[in-house]
């Protein structure tokens, strides 16, 4: 069986792993703001995000929306 370690508080994996986090964050949060204030208006706002044109749900969309944006970063 696998043991798994945490890593030290000061490591570069640990402070990675909350940018990306912080990241997430606020381009969902910059997104959702988006999308709702089109829903408000009647807008077909899913046309204006990459992969979220299939999704049925407005979370699921601005989910899908920000991991195609945050894919793009790298």
């Amino acid at each position: 069986m696998a043991h798994i370690t945490n890593l030290p508080a000061g490591s570069t994996a640990a402070q990675d792993t909350r940018t990306d986090a912080a990241l997430f964050l606020v381009s969902f949060l910059f997104v959702l703001l988006i999308a709702l204030a089109a829903q408000m208006l009647f807008l077909d706002w899913r046309t204006w995000l990459p992969g979220a044109e299939g999704e049925k749900s407005l979370i699921k969309g601005v989910r899908a929306g920000v991991y195609t944006f945050m894919s793009h970063l790298n």
